[in-house]
């Protein structure tokens, strides 16, 4: 039985993808930065403390990476990819981004594609996995659908966004499976959404009116401000600017095809999370 290690643990990826590799039979390790997890082995490590991730991957068969949002994630996911290599990982899985490449005005988008190219030279069994925008990124938003609407600077522009779950069970399966190695897939939702549409789901999971506004992209980072970072803001700023061109609408069936079952439509994940919107 495969061990896997799951960076992230407590992410909103990492903490659906645990169980589901669990399902799979997989033993699993999860990686945190301190918070023990119950019903899992979990390892204390931190990305940028590269003697507590040699601990982290002893006897590992095969990794699942991500990181957190931060300036040098493109710098820490490589150290870790190389001390994977050093330490005979079998297998990483990367999870990068929907249109990840070396010039795209999104500097997410480039520091995932440096990532995925490092990756590429090391010589491991690897898979990339690029998922569009998560439809869990609207919990960030809480505060303003409380109040009655949902704003962003993406106009009508459709996103085939993608609920975390079906990136957890896509994870899972290539982590458990043959046949991935070398392989990228593009992991979205059955179909392209407006935020209008996004809203309109929203109102009829919780019962409220909610409505889309379209704000221009200096508003959208004021309202940020003191929220998060100056260098976060303004990669989530170029992330909307690349959804408004009409860049993110693709629609990719790997998530049926690496599972089993099509991913999951907004309006499930509006009728799942209704309760969560509701709390606001």
């Amino acid at each position: 039985m495969d061990t896997v290690l799951v960076t992230g643990a407590t992410g909103t990826v990492g903490s659906a993808l645990i169980p589901a590799l669990q399902a799979r039979g997989s033993t699993v390790r999860a990686m945190t930065r301190g918070r023990p997890l119950d019903g899992v082995e979990t390892v204390v490590a931190d990305l940028r403390d590269p003697a507590s991730i040699a601990v982290a991957l002893k006897g590992v068969d095969a990794v699942f990476l991500n990181s957190p949002s931060a300036p040098d994630a493109a710098e820490l996911q490589i150290q870790f990819a190389n001390l994977a290599r050093d330490a005979g990982v079998g297998r990483l899985v990367l999870l990068s981004q929907y249109a990840a490449r070396a010039d795209s005005p999104v500097r997410f988008l480039r520091w995932h594609a440096e990532v995925e190219a490092h990756v590429e030279k090391l010589g491991l069994d690897h898979t990339v996995l690029r998922p569009n925008l998560y439809l869990q990124a609207l919990l960030n938003f809480s505060a303003t659908i409380a109040q009655g609407f949902l704003a962003a600077p993406i106009g009508d522009a459709p996103v085939s966004a993608i609920d975390t779950r079906d990136i957890s069970a896509a994870a899972a399966a290539v982590l458990t499976t043959t046949g991935h190695s070398g392989r990228t897939y593009t992991l979205t939702g059955p179909r392209a959404v407006t935020h209008a549409q996004i809203a309109e789901a929203l109102s009829s999971a919780t019962g409220r009116e909610i409505v889309f506004r379209d704000a221009p992209a200096d508003q959208f980072a004021a309202a940020l401000t003191g929220l998060l970072p100056s260098w976060q803001i303004s990669g989530l700023v170029e992330d909307y600017a690349h959804y408004s061109r009409g860049e993110a609408a693709e629609v990719h069936d790997s998530v049926a095809d690496l599972t089993g079952r099509p991913a999951r439509d907004l309006t499930d994940f509006a009728h799942d999370y209704a309760a969560a919107f509701a709390a606001f």
